[in-house]
């Protein structure tokens, strides 16, 4: 719930604050120039659509996801394990990694103010804090580099001048490179035991059997001997610590 709560801060709260600076969030009249309890549950009901996409993109989920599906590629097993599964265990890694980052930011902002001690913007401003702090840590200072030139904002000084929508894109493009430079050494030690079967094949005749049925069994006991998941998962999970 607090998981939930968090990112709701993040991504309904903006809209909040533009409706309510100079009332209470809830409960006002579209007289005053805010928007009416309505309108405003509707908002928040479109800007929770945007809560799958902020789990995918602002969260290790992307790291994680893009790792185990070049795995699954490597060991050439098709379908197995499933995409579902594999998100399903994205998911629970991310929640594990994602948990103390989401708990201060449901104390910071959206615990305050709930109980009338921020206004919905100090609420995001507060709630923001500890996201830029985790993503400062991953984006890469390229990255962030190119999107403070293409958003047209002055050098920052430090970490926190950053804005949100600098940073999120600057992260995303951050672990896609290091979830793609994972998975390519990932695929290096199956990929010389594709070489090894295909040469093994070829020199002997077997020209009708695809070298990729022969290897498959190959590599999967490789990956059991060496226990391969515990490998794959205590990396990434140490990779965020």
């Amino acid at each position: 719930m607090k998981l939930v709560s968090c990112f709701l801060t993040l991504t309904a709260l903006p809209a909040l604050a533009a409706s309510s600076r100079s009332a209470p969030p809830l409960g006002i009249s579209a007289g005053n120039g805010t928007l009416s309890v309505p309108m405003q549950i509707v908002i928040l009901l479109t800007l929770m659509t945007l809560l799958p996409a902020a789990v995918m993109s602002i969260t290790p989920f992307l790291r994680i996801v893009v790792v185990l599906h070049f795995l699954r590629q490597a060991l050439g097993t098709q379908s197995t394990p499933s995409n579902q599964v594999l998100i399903g265990l994205a998911l629970f890694l991310t929640i594990v990694i994602i948990q103390p980052v989401a708990a201060d930011v449901y104390h910071q902002g959206w615990e305050p103010m709930q109980d009338g001690r921020l206004s919905p913007q100090q609420a995001f401003d507060e709630g923001a804090k500890p996201l830029r702090a985790f993503l400062v840590r991953f984006a890469r200072e390229k990255d962030i580099k190119l999107f403070v030139e293409m958003a047209h904002e002055p050098p920052p000084r430090n970490p926190n001048d950053l804005d949100l929508r600098v940073l999120i894109p600057a992260y995303i493009l951050s672990e896609l490179k290091a979830g793609f430079q994972i998975g390519a050494v990932l695929y290096l030690p199956f990929l010389v035991i594709d070489l090894v079967v295909a040469s093994v094949t070829v020199s002997i005749g077997m020209m009708q059997l695809p070298p990729a049925m022969i290897s498959a069994p190959f590599k999967i006991l490789l990956f059991v001997l060496v226990d391969g998941w515990n490998l794959i998962v205590s990396s990434l999970m140490k990779s965020f610590y």
